[in-house]
């Protein structure tokens, strides 16, 4: 069974701190995120995601991707509201150890057949920088469609580049 066979999605828990933060303290991941994820990611940090994904009221929205009894990335998604309260916005990040083996895909195709399973959304979106193509073919992947790039969006790591929309719809 390959290791994307073998992937769970599970809520967060205490004893995952020591691997978020083997995993998640890496320039790499901080580099293709937006800047809410910290870095240098510490165990304080570690920590107080934990504690607010304890405490979120409702259903899980925010997972550990799980492989061989180890977190070794996350996923989640927001839900908006008002006029876009059929639409939520899904972001990943997977531990460089386990890129390029389809971890992320699967992780992927899960979260969103669950987060439309779980509620009256009819888009599931996700942003990506323009250099990361690598997230790209991921999305394409889990079925996600290039729907528009967002010209000088985003300014990250000192420099102002384009961002890709990407989108999957209720089938």
């Amino acid at each position: 069974m390959s290791d994307a066979e073998q992937i769970k999605l599970r809520p967060w828990a205490r004893t995952d701190v020591p691997a978020l933060v083997r995993y998640a303290n890496n320039r790499k991941i901080w580099l293709n995120l937006r800047d809410i994820f910290p870095h240098p990611y510490t165990r304080a940090h570690a920590e107080k995601w934990i504690a607010i994904c304890e405490s979120s009221r409702g259903p899980t929205t925010n997972f550990a991707i799980e492989l061989q009894g180890e977190a070794v990335g996350s996923i989640g998604y927001r839900l908006l509201d008002d006029v876009n309260c059929k639409t939520a916005i899904i972001g990943y990040w997977l531990g460089e150890p386990f890129w390029g083996r389809g971890i992320a895909t699967a992780a992927l195709k899960q979260a969103t057949d669950g987060a439309f399973q779980s509620f009256p959304l009819e888009r599931v979106e996700a942003t990506v920088f323009e250099w990361n193509p690598g997230s790209a073919r991921v999305l394409e992947k889990a079925g996600y469609l290039l729907e528009a790039r967002l010209r000088r969006s985003i300014f990250k790591d000192g420099r102002v580049a384009d961002s890709l929309l990407y989108a999957r719809i209720r089938q």
